[in-house]
């Protein structure tokens, strides 16, 4: 058995979700199970529809038009989806009516997007012949708290979705289609699972089924040694481990958000991102561990537009707890920090680029300190074999300094997987495109 996650751009139109599932059917063999995200913009289009319905105009013409479009193309009987626009029409009602939009009804609004998609491309494979059903996630045991927009997926879900699908492995009897995304909480109210919601619900999947791999379809060959913006030659990575995967991630990879890979990593289940536009491309395999110390670096990737701040005191000389109030204070100000690098009397810490907290942070900060606050930097983040830490070291400050680049600050990882630096903004193309070349075509 393997999962199988589709993304919105796999599923644009007709001819995408056509090519979908003849990928879905080469696979068939494998006993794969379906995870969908909502079709092209379509969360887009429901979010304007919520704006235009708290301005009193009720209207779900783009997002009818579409999926009645792709119904007709795929010769799909359109009375499968019509329910949920009267549902959907109904909730737009209720929003014009009472000028609120909650993020309760946020979720509600938005898990549309998913519903129509898992009926359309079940209907089209039912229709040339693959047996298929459709579930919503919470009627096969997806279970959250009740943190809307951003839902945390319940220990207790597992042993549901085994009890509902677990008898797939042995008996394939059709293709089950899942909306990713979309959760139901205790109470009955449907949820959201934020950023990489359709690839958290496709791990968490693999997981509660033992699966033999997670396929996530994506627009690219797998994970590449750079941003393809930045370095056209970008290479596919043919594996990685977890801890890395989750590391390039955290700072800045698009293509995987690093909690949606935690159920497969804990149940050591191995992730595999391919690309839908160039299928027969293997893609990169995500594994618990990898041992291979032929490689200095897997992947550069980079975090723009990071704000820097230099809180320096002679108070830490020699001194305990002083670290604890610096936290405390960011714990108070509810700023979360990416980066730390500590000397005797400082500490320098990077945060995402943000207006809202940042005077208050530093109010506090220079009760105990001076502060010393900087914008326009760019995290530049190695993942790789930190074992040879010194040589990566030598090479990378033999590069920026060729390149005139200055780091500003830097921190290798508890986790011994990565080395991170800061330059500025205007730097940071340069110093990926000089550095890529050192670690990955010179060689």
């Amino acid at each position: 058995m393997i999962i199988m996650k589709f993304g919105g751009s796999s599923l644009a139109n007709a001819e995408r979700i056509r090519h979908v599932v003849d990928i879905i059917k080469m696979n068939i063999d494998e006993k794969p199970l379906i995870v969908l995200s909502a079709m092209g913009d379509t969360t887009d289009h429901l979010l304007e529809a919520a704006d235009r319905a708290i301005a009193g105009k009720v209207c779900i013409k783009d997002i009818r038009k579409l999926h009645l479009a792709t119904a007709e193309a795929l010769e799909v009987n359109a009375d499968v989806i019509k329910d949920l626009f009267d549902e959907l029409k109904n909730l737009l009602s209720g929003i014009a009516l009472i000028k609120e939009f909650s993020p309760r009804t946020k979720d509600y609004l938005v898990s549309f997007g998913e519903r129509l998609s898992v009926r359309l491309i079940a209907g089209y494979l039912n229709r040339i012949g693959v047996e298929a059903k459709f579930f919503d996630a919470w009627d096969i045991g997806f279970t959250s708290n009740n943190d809307h927009n951003n839902g945390e997926i319940l220990e207790e879900s597992y042993a549901r979705i085994d009890e509902k699908l677990g008898h797939l492995d042995s008996h394939y009897a059709f293709t089950p289609i899942i909306t990713g995304f979309i959760a139901k909480n205790k109470s009955g109210n449907i949820t959201t699972l934020g950023r990489g919601g359709s690839d958290l619900t496709a791990s968490v999947l693999g997981a509660a089924l033992r699966a033999k791999e997670i396929q996530v379809w994506k627009d690219v060959d797998g994970i590449l040694t750079t941003d393809p913006r930045i370095v056209t030659n970008a290479q596919p990575v043919k594996n990685i481990s977890f801890e890395e995967a989750s590391e390039l991630a955290y700072f800045g990879a698009k293509v995987l958000h690093p909690r949606s890979i935690i159920p497969a990593m804990c149940k050591k289940i191995p992730v595999r991102v391919k690309n839908s536009y160039n299928p027969a491309h293997p893609g990169t395999l995500i594994l618990s561990m990898i041992d291979d110390s032929s490689e200095m670096l897997r992947v550069l990737t980079f975090k723009k537009k990071v704000t820097v701040v230099d809180i320096v005191s002679t108070r830490m000389l020699g001194q305990y707890g002083f670290l604890a109030k610096v936290f405390q204070i960011f714990d108070e100000q509810k700023v979360s920090v990416d980066m730390l690098a500590t000397s005797e009397v400082s500490i320098s810490v990077t945060l995402d680029n943000r207006e809202n907290g940042i005077e208050g942070l530093r109010t506090e900060l220079e009760k105990i300190s001076n502060v010393t606050i900087k914008t326009g930097k760019t995290i530049v983040t190695m993942v790789g074999n930190v074992k040879r830490s010194s040589e990566i070291l030598e090479r990378t400050f033999e590069v920026l300094n060729a390149s005139a680049i200055n780091v500003q600050m830097i921190s290798q990882g508890a986790s011994k997987v990565n080395i991170s630096f800061i330059v500025d903004d205007k730097e940071a193309d340069t110093c990926i495109r000089e550095l890529h070349r050192a670690f990955f075509e010179n060689s």
